[in-house]
């Protein structure tokens, strides 16, 4: 399989972030945990029952973290599937909880309601006609029929998209499909969720800039440490990119690199997934910390800020 792994955005509040994606947009927090790089900051992860790869967003929440703007360089919006009946409930919806939205349109031919959360997040629904037959998180205060199906895709707003796309196409297994306007198509080949990256060239615009709202960076799927590795050797002899060293996520192995458009990009494998350190049932429920910062869990729990959700 290949697509999306994850996607990662900064936030500001820690309780209003987690309110907005389980109570707003019904997910299920799969993992509370720390920045393993800033463990003074949460680390939520967000996405179906079990936190598939192609559904999970993720958050840092840094509550004085200015604002971002979107710009070229940077994942421009993160997209939902829903089905395509659902479009009409979640504009009710958006009405109903007060969310920053805009009139639904089309794209490739798609019902979209795009939208903001809190922190000025550029996302939106896709209707995706058969997606009522995926699975969804249930235990949400999204009615199972409504509910989020993992993610569409992202949209990368680029000065130039040429080698990106290459990197999509010769690494990641994407097939360039089709465009519309300005905005060119990729497509992940046997991929449902997490399967779509549109590339919007727009040169001469301004440069973004990272904050709150912003991506941090966009994770593609690799099985395991193999095909991570064969990615890895294409980048390097094929695009002239080095990334990281591997770095171990509790969750998944991974490594990162800067595609050549200013996008900061991560290969996450598959395996071990959420279920590694929680039951199930339980998924999110407590503080996990990786074992390098178990000894230091009670000045941890001290700096961190308390979490309140709204009922």
């Amino acid at each position: 399989m290949s697509g999306i792994h994850h996607v990662t955005a900064i936030a500001g509040n820690p309780s209003r972030n987690l309110d907005f994606y389980t109570k707003v947009l019904g997910l299920r927090l799969v993992k509370k945990t720390v920045n393993f790089d800033d463990p003074g900051t949460y680390h939520f992860y967000f996405g179906d029952e079990t936190g598939n790869p192609g559904t999970i967003l993720t958050f840092f929440p840094w509550d004085h973290a200015p604002r971002g703007r979107n710009g070229v360089g940077t994942a421009q919006q993160t997209m939902f599937r829903v089905p395509e009946s659902a479009i009409g409930y979640w504009a009710h919806r958006f009405i109903e909880k007060g969310v920053p939205h805009e009139a639904i349109e089309k794209r490739f031919g798609r019902s979209v309601l795009a939208f903001s959360d809190p922190d000025g997040m550029s996302l939106s629904l896709v209707g995706v006609p058969g997606a009522e037959a995926e699975p969804a998180w249930q235990g949400g205060d999204v009615p199972a029929e409504h509910a989020l199906r993992g993610f569409h895709g992202v949209s990368l707003l680029l000065e130039d998209a040429t080698r990106t796309g290459a990197i999509l196409t010769d690494v990641f297994g994407f097939t360039e499909t089709e465009s519309e306007g300005p905005i060119r198509r990729f497509v992940a080949n046997g991929t449902v969720a997490g399967g779509i990256v549109e590339i919007r060239e727009a040169k001469g615009f301004l440069p973004g800039h990272m904050g709150r709202g912003s991506v941090h960076h966009v994770a593609f799927r690799a099985a395991n440490d193999e095909v991570q590795a064969e990615m890895r050797k294409k980048l390097v002899e094929n695009h002239g990119i080095r990334p990281t060293e591997q770095r171990d996520r509790d969750y998944f192995r991974s490594i990162y690199f800067r595609e050549p458009g200013g996008v900061l990009f991560e290969i996450a494998t598959d395996e071990p997934g959420f279920a590694i350190d929680e039951p199930l049932a339980s998924l999110g429920q407590s503080l996990k910390l990786p074992r390098f910062l178990e000894d230091r869990r009670k000045e941890i729990e001290a700096v961190l800020e308390p979490l309140e959700q709204a009922a």
